[in-house]
């Protein structure tokens, strides 16, 4: 089992590879996001070990960024960062864990266990229907037309082509009656016809 380390403190990322090494496992070390991005493309890991406080790109927009190139490893956010807040951008950010410092090795040990048990499970994708898309993860619904028809932008698009809202939606509000989840319109409609 492969796992990165993506960790700026030298000492902390020596703790890290030396303890994870004892438990049986490859390890892979990187101390900014830059590498980190360039280790993961470089290799296949089992899962990602990722502090948020780093030089250049902060654990945060790395794990942006490997979730948006649909990259699936799992990843366990270790940072000092524990207010509530944080954690919640973390976990948003597409973080599977997240496990505050100072920490006990044999937590770290258990949950990247877990998250290595639980592998890397297919994530939904952008449903896709002619021009029009929902992503169900992010509850974004947008219409793709050429420049020369897009009238629901209220100035002209600046490229050939554009991904402009035909509408904006709400959280869907679940009918429990039907079973059905209804999404809500919460601003305009384009004009262009369909």
């Amino acid at each position: 089992m492969r796992v990165l380390v993506v960790e700026d403190e030298a000492k902390m990322r020596d703790v890290l590879k030396r303890g994870l090494e004892a438990a049986g496992y490859a390890v892979e070390v990187a101390a900014d996001g830059e590498e980190g991005l360039a280790r993961v493309e470089a290799g296949d890991h089992d899962a990602i070990v990722l502090d948020i406080k780093l030089p250049g790109l902060d654990g945060f927009e790395v794990c942006r960024q490997l979730r948006s190139a649909e990259v699936w490893t799992p990843v366990l956010m270790l940072t000092a960062l524990g207010d509530i807040d944080d954690r919640i951008t973390g976990l948003d950010a597409g973080a599977d864990d997240y496990l505050v410092k100072p920490f006990a090795f044999g937590e770290l040990l258990s949950r990247v266990r877990a998250l290595i048990r639980r592998g890397r499970p297919p994530r939904p994708t952008a449903l896709r229907c002619g021009p029009l898309s929902l992503d169900p993860a992010t509850r974004l619904v947008a219409w793709a037309m050429p420049r020369s028809t897009c009238r629901a932008a209220s100035s002209p698009c600046s490229s050939s082509s554009c991904t402009t809202p035909a509408m904006s939606y709400s959280a869907p509000r679940f009918d429990a009656m039907s079973g059905v989840a209804r999404w809500t319109s919460s601003t305009r409609t384009s004009s262009t016809p369909t």
